[in-house]
């Protein structure tokens, strides 16, 4: 049996008690004081749920894909040039699906962000608009298509699942259009849930099971607890507001398509129409095959390493599938992205756009709103100087000369034995 203190009104009460600032006083303090995107994930640590990071956090099965995702960037060493005359400031500017944006990375869709923070996904779209960046909103987001619309009159990407019911997949499209979404991408290697084991552990459930473990948790973590016993209780706005968060699991599960075929895409793009990427795609041919059957963009992905375990690392795919779709064909890339010089090498590898996932929803869950600027501006601030230092005064000069100035490491190992290096190994400092 879960208690829900929602169906018991509590929010009610609690919203008309303002504690949320004393209780969030000491981790505005430490995001404040970060200064890499290791320390946005230390603090979003000490705020969150135990299960609602780890369900941020994990990747699949024994997160080996997880950990060779971040550290395949590693490999790549980055041959400058001197005295290349630049004067500042550097044009970060690009476009995305077509759209003009002022920096070349952007926060990927995400399942469910009002579970990390109460802000949820209006924190990432003020966050777009105040960097002048393209916005991602999931169809499972936990703010409705036309708020987001209302909220953020910027570049918008909608992205969507391989779902069965095409009445839903046909009424999705339609709001995402009349909510000024310019670009839709389709999620396609989302066709089984993937394993997350942590979950397993963590007894993840939304909301939370109020038994003793869980409750000893809320406990330890005041500021995210009062976050969500004081504001009204989430559905999955994107797809039909009835559907109440706890009941996600049973939805996905009946709505996932595995028989979802390269005609249903072609289905779908004669309903959308416009702009689209295939949001998953790590060999060749089938970017290939993509571009064949009418997409207009690449989205290299693998989940975040939530899905296959030991699916490649999108960094070291990426110029296989540069090379198969040709110079003019336009590529996203996201997976493992942890630092500026991540996105520096991704594009100079081949990719015209980079997505975050995990950085910015750290600083959700470390500080709302101000924490996912604070991961944008951290990256920015990476970038623009891992460009300068290059000799790349703008993306697209970066994207010309990237070949002679990424090389991968002669020698390097990719073997990982320690399966705790990934915690050990983001550096964070203390904060």
């Amino acid at each position: 049996m879960i208690f829900n203190p929602h169906k018991l009104g509590l929010h009610k009460i609690l919203k008309h008690i303002p504690l949320n600032a004393i209780f969030d006083a000491p981790y505005k303090r430490k995001l404040a004081r970060a200064v890499n995107i290791a320390d946005l994930r230390l603090i979003a640590k000490s705020r969150a749920h135990k299960m609602v990071f780890d369900y941020l956090d994990a990747g699949a099965d024994d997160e080996i894909s997880l950990r060779r995702g971040k550290d395949a960037y590693s490999e790549f060493e980055m041959h400058y040039k001197v005295l290349a005359g630049i004067k500042p400031p550097l044009d970060l500017s690009t476009k995305i699906f077509g759209q003009d944006v002022t920096l070349p990375f952007f926060g990927c869709p995400t399942a469910g962000n009002r579970m990390f923070h109460w802000e949820g996904e209006t924190a990432a779209a003020k966050a777009a608009e105040h960097h002048g960046t393209m916005y991602g909103l999931s169809s499972l987001a936990t703010t409705g298509i036309t708020e987001i619309g209302e909220l953020f009159n910027g570049p918008k990407v909608f992205q969507l699942y391989v779902w069965k019911d095409r009445e839903l997949v046909k009424d999705v499209l339609a709001k995402a259009k009349e909510g000024g979404f310019n670009a839709l991408a389709l999620t396609v290697d989302f066709t089984w849930y993937g394993n997350r084991e942590r979950d397993i552990r963590n007894d993840f459930s939304i909301p939370p099971k109020y038994n003793i473990t869980q409750t000893i948790e809320a406990i330890r973590k005041p500021a995210w607890t009062y976050d969500f016993l004081s504001h009204e209780p989430y559905t999955y706005a994107c797809i039909n507001t009835d559907v109440p968060a706890d009941s996600l699991a049973a939805f996905v599960n009946s709505q996932l398509s595995p028989e979802f075929s390269w005609s249903d895409a072609e289905w779908l793009l004669g309903e959308w129409n416009g702009p689209a990427a295939p949001k998953g795609v790590v060999r060749p041919e089938d970017a290939k095959k993509a571009i064949e059957i009418g997409f207009s963009s690449i989205w290299v992905s693998n989940h975040g390493a939530r899905q296959l375990e030991t699916s490649p690392a999108t960094i070291d795919v990426l110029p296989s599938i540069r090379a198969a779709v040709g110079p003019d064909v336009e590529i996203i890339m996201d997976g493992g992205v942890q630092r500026g010089t991540d996105i520096c090498k991704a594009l100079a590898l081949g990719a015209d756009a980079v997505g975050v996932g995990k950085p910015y929803l750290w600083g959700l869950a470390a500080g709302g709103t101000a924490g996912v600027i604070k991961a944008y501006d951290i990256l920015k601030v990476e970038l623009d100087r891992a460009m300068g230092l290059l000799g790349t005064p703008t993306v697209a000069a970066l994207k010309k000369e990237g070949p002679s100035l990424i090389k991968r490491r002669p020698g390097s190992a990719r073997d990982y034995p320690d399966m705790y290096a990934y915690e050990r190994g983001y550096g964070g400092g203390v904060v």
